[in-house]
């Protein structure tokens, strides 16, 4: 068995001659240094030669964070592209729903309209007893269901749903076009509402009467579950003001870069407008309704208004009212607000002297067809005029009230109010009096036309009745054409002697006016002769016009009662006079005294007889026949009153109407047998005579009564 092998040490050896020495420390470290880094880079090329997989997979993740900055920008953008669109799909989800909503609305709002005015308003009619003033509750709301129709149908024409991309611009083109009749129709409609409400609430105090109409509301429209009128009837109050909030809605969902934003913008603007615009009308027929109304108040309730507010204000106002008339302060002139108050009072003149001359006319021809046509419309005319006469009034009256703040730099609350009313019921005036003028003319032209198309079928039935005795006359033997040339002929013969016949009368009159006084003209001089008296009754020579500051404006012929003959400057070109109601100044130079238009009646026999009194005196007696005085001595016991052997009786009528002016005065109508008492007044003079009739005593002008001899007989004397 061997015996392990044990290893010795090794001996040490010298080094042989030529061998290198040893380095130095610094030399040695040096050196490792230097092998160190060559034998890293043997490693690296090794390394690159094998493909280490630890290093392939440390370099692939130092790639990935390189690219991974770039990645996340693109994920963002494309995140945001995709937010952008869903946020754009939602609001154009919805638009659609409001322009839905806009269009359902409004054919629901059209559908209810129509149910009420058409269901329930012909069952309502068929209650008994009839509910009065019915038809005010539907005032003005056809106008508004034909509006909302016709904005319905302009969106039928173009058969475009609200899907449609050219629907929007659809939508706009109808409302803007439909905006002026919108805006004319609901204006009216909301005006008047207040008077739907009050009579509502007038039906609700009658319970019975509600209560029925309630069951009828709530069968004819069963689906709705309506309790009254005002449920339907307040619908295109809420309507009007919907308007803008949709439109700004659909617009607010709408992008900025849609072809037909810009139209949407304006229409939404437009329908703000409108609203904007009802207001204000119905604020300024708020006011004119307050101001317009005529009150009449008896002395007793006028004074229980006066307080010292009152009492200062109407102080102010005659304050500043005389300041103008003597010229110490300048008065606030509009020419376009005087020049149609000067159309309105002289269309009120017409219509006033019109209704008369027709009453006048009715009173002696009882013709149906012109009462219907003719004086039923021309007196509901007269009653409109006294709304806006009110306003004018109410005007002049704020006019005074805001030239004394105008001048002031700042107003308190009170005062604004006042420069408030003040430019609204001018404002008011400006726009509706011309209005009001125009139908006012077109509705007189009517009545006129009426009047004269009545007249011609007067004339053709009278010339109808009148062919039917043309047989009876003289000259019916002759041809037609020579007959009527012979009419003819003696018609203007006639013409011309009464014209010949009216020269002569008014040379030898010199009067201005040779015509009676029409039945208001003839009141007018009552009026003005118990106030001033007959002695300052002027009558005007031709027409004027007021140019002036209270100027009149008058037509020839009017009488007026002269107040001064001198302005407040002492100019005596101008008068100041009375016109029966309004004063002012016109020209002396067109007035001319008034005195009474005669008419000669047939003699009469003013035959008188005189006897002595007891107290030797002479004594006048009423109407008899002339009697011849005689002389007698004092023996003698009586006079002796001798009558001639035949004497006609006579019979005294009037032979014209007459209208007591006074209490002394009595009236007569013509053709009516009066007694004379007197044939003279108590100054003696015959202008006048005392009568008797109905049992009534006064004095009329002499020249009104006339004498007709009814037979002759014989008298004889008497003692």
């Amino acid at each position: 068995m061997e015996s392990p092998v044990r290893a010795e040490p090794a001996t040490p050896t010298l080094a042989p001659r030529n061998h290198t020495p040893s380095l130095s420390p610094r030399a040695e470290a040096k050196e490792k240094r230097s092998e160190e880094s060559e034998g890293t880079a043997d490693e690296c090329e090794a390394v690159d030669t094998e493909e280490d997989p630890i290093c392939l997979s440390l370099l692939s993740k130092m790639t990935v964070f390189v690219e991974a900055p770039a990645e996340d920008a693109s994920e963002k953008a494309a995140a945001e592209e995709a937010a952008a669109k869903e946020r754009a799909e939602r609001e154009a989800q919805r638009q659609l729903l409001a322009t839905e909503e806009l269009v359902y609305t409004e054919r629901n709002y059209l559908r209810l309209l129509q149910v009420c005015t058409c269901t329930i308003r012909s069952n309502l009619q068929k209650l008994q007893p009839q509910l009065p003033n019915l038809d005010s509750m539907f005032l003005y709301i056809e106008e508004v269901i034909d509006v909302s129709g016709r904005l319905l149908s302009l969106l039928d024409q173009k058969q475009v749903t609200p899907h449609d991309p050219l629907f929007l611009e659809t939508l706009c083109d109808a409302f803007l076009s439909l905006s002026t009749d919108i805006e004319s129709a609901y204006k009216e409609y909301l005006s008047n509402y207040s008077n739907v409400t009050a009579l509502e609430n007038s039906y609700k105090q009658k319970e019975p009467l509600w209560t029925e109409m309630v069951k009828v509301i709530k069968s004819s429209a069963p689906e709705v579950n309506a309790t009254s009128l005002s449920f339907f009837l307040v619908m295109p109050v809420q309507r009007i003001a919907r308007y803008p909030l949709l439109l700004q809605t659909i617009m607010k969902h709408t992008d900025p870069g849609h072809p037909a934003y810009s139209l949407l913008e304006q229409t939404a603007h437009a329908a703000v407008a409108i609203n904007c615009r009802i207001n204000e009308y119905k604020r300024f027929r708020e006011v004119a309704d307050k101001y317009k109304k005529t009150e009449t108040l008896t002395i007793r309730d006028k004074i229980n208004r006066l307080n010292s507010h009152s009492i200062a204000k109407k102080t102010a106002r005659l304050s500043q009212f005389i300041k103008h008339e003597t010229g110490i302060a300048p008065k606030l002139v509009d020419e376009e607000f005087d020049a149609l108050e000067g159309f309105f009072y002289l269309l009120e003149n017409g219509i006033a002297v019109l209704h008369e001359n027709v009453e006048t006319y009715l009173s002696h021809l009882q013709e149906k067809r012109i009462r219907t046509l003719v004086h039923k419309p021309l007196c509901a005319l007269r009653e409109l005029l006294a709304g806006p006469r009110n306003l004018i009034r109410k005007r002049l009256d704020k006019l005074l009230d805001y030239e004394l703040i105008e001048e002031k730099p700042s107003l308190s609350y009170d005062e604004q109010a006042v420069a408030n009313t003040y430019k609204t019921i001018n404002t008011l005036l400006l726009n509706e009096l011309p209005q009001f003028n125009g139908l006012a003319l077109t509705l007189l032209w009517g009545m006129l036309g009426a009047f004269s198309c009545l007249h011609k079928d007067l004339a053709a039935d009278m010339e109808q009745l009148f062919q039917g005795f043309a047989q009876q006359l003289p000259h019916s033997s002759l041809e037609p054409n020579a007959f009527w040339e012979w009419a003819e002929c003696s018609v203007l013969e006639g013409a011309r002697m009464l014209e010949s016949l009216c020269r002569n009368v008014e040379d030898q009159l010199n009067a201005p006016i040779v015509q009676p006084l029409s039945p208001g003209s003839q009141k007018c001089l009552k009026v003005l002769t118990d106030k001033h008296g007959s002695g300052k009754i002027y009558q005007l020579t031709g027409h004027v016009v007021g140019t002036r500051d209270l100027d009149l404006s008058l037509n020839r012929g009017e009488l007026v009662a002269i107040i001064s003959e001198m302005d407040t400057r002492g100019d005596r070109r101008r008068w100041l006079v009375d016109a029966g109601g309004p004063r002012g100044y016109v020209p002396s130079s067109k007035l001319v005294r008034y005195h009474q238009v005669t008419m000669a009646p047939p003699p009469s026999p003013h035959l008188t007889v005189t006897t002595m009194d007891c107290a030797g005196g002479v004594r006048r007696h009423s109407y008899t026949p002339d009697i011849r005085r005689h002389s007698f001595s004092p023996d003698t016991p009586q006079p002796v009153r001798t009558l001639s052997m035949t004497m006609p009786c006579l019979q005294v009528f009037a032979g014209y109407d007459f209208t007591a002016r006074s209490s002394h005065e009595v009236s007569l109508r013509a053709g009516e047998p009066i007694r004379v008492l007197e044939p003279h007044d108590k100054r003696g003079s015959r202008d006048w005579s005392l009568v008797e009739v109905r049992e009534q005593r006064g004095y009329v002008p002499s020249n009104y009564l006339a004498a007709v001899p009814t037979s002759m007989s014989p008298t004889t004397p008497y003692h």
